[in-house]
């Protein structure tokens, strides 16, 4: 897995679809109902918003909430479905309770999904819906994609790598229709913060959360913060830094307010697996949003 910082999302820029919204509209309408795993980032919230056009009411947005799952994206998943004017239900879901996935394997992603998966087809049966949709897109099938195999297990349809999109088009058709998060970036979830063989406990996943809370109330757009025992590993973009250098004793006192003794700040930036060296393994692709 490369070592390069993620890149920037891409500016806003005249849209060339080619039909593209056509084809999704004509995708989505091959079923007169559907519930959608919807977690606020731009992929699901494409396939809801479509999913709201075609079907109506006949659409469910579905956010499964978890110690994972952190609340400012709980709040702004609200949000977004109430602007959307989707139906929206959250379901509580129990992946922490499974020691498969506390032990935090390489495929920690398979039992994540896999418990999304078997509460979304109960309430796909509560609902008499006709289809799961999820929001991976044609560029997630590439890499390590445990949780896709959990959704291909469950019978879970995804209409953007179906049609062959990535995520620029992605983008530039939720810029399209006017969703705010067509910019916005990935959030995989709180436990990818986790070295592979380190225990994922809900205690542990707080306090990761409330460290990230510090950034996000400093303004940051982008981050992560890594667990390393006593030490948080703080990544942001390049161009951040300077800000970060600036706001020092804020995000250190707030760092260690929420339970680490050390606080450092990466000097590689922020980058996708880079708590997995190759001497350390692979880690699970961030699962799509």
């Amino acid at each position: 897995m490369s070592n390069a910082p993620d890149a920037p999302v891409e500016a806003a820029s005249p849209v060339h679809d080619d039909g593209a919204l056509g084809r999704l509209k004509d995708w989505m309408r091959r079923f007169d109902s559907a519930v959608v795993a919807y977690s606020g980032g731009v992929d699901s919230a494409l396939v809801l918003a479509v999913a709201q056009d075609c079907l109506g009411a006949r659409a469910l947005a579905c956010i499964g909430v978890s110690p994972s799952y952190p609340q400012r994206e709980l709040e702004a998943a609200l949000a977004l479905a109430t602007r959307i004017g989707a139906r929206r239900r959250i379901i509580s879901t129990q992946e922490h309770l499974d020691p498969r996935y506390v032990a935090n394997p390489a495929n920690r992603c398979y039992f994540c999904k896999g418990e999304l998966y078997r509460r979304l087809s109960e309430v796909a049966g509560e609902e008499s819906a006709a289809v799961i949709l999820d929001g991976t897109n044609a560029a997630d099938l590439t890499g390590h994609r445990p949780g896709y195999r959990a959704a291909q297990e469950h019978g879970v349809r995804s209409p953007l790598a179906e049609l062959g999109f990535a995520k620029t088009m992605v983008r530039q058709l939720a810029m399209k229709i006017n969703l705010p998060v067509w910019d916005k970036p990935a959030a995989p979830c709180l436990a990818s913060r986790v070295p592979t063989g380190v225990a994922v406990t809900p205690g542990l996943l707080h306090r990761i959360e409330q460290a990230e809370d510090v950034l996000a109330r400093l303004g940051f757009r982008e981050f992560r913060v890594r667990h390393h025992g006593e030490i948080a590993r703080v990544e942001l973009p390049l161009n951040d830094l300077p800000a970060a250098f600036a706001r020092r004793d804020e995000i250190v006192a707030g760092i260690r307010a929420a339970g680490y003794r050390f606080v450092t700040l990466d000097l590689d930036g922020l980058r996708s697996g880079s708590l997995h060296s190759p001497a350390h393994g692979q880690e699970p692709t961030p699962c799509p949003a």
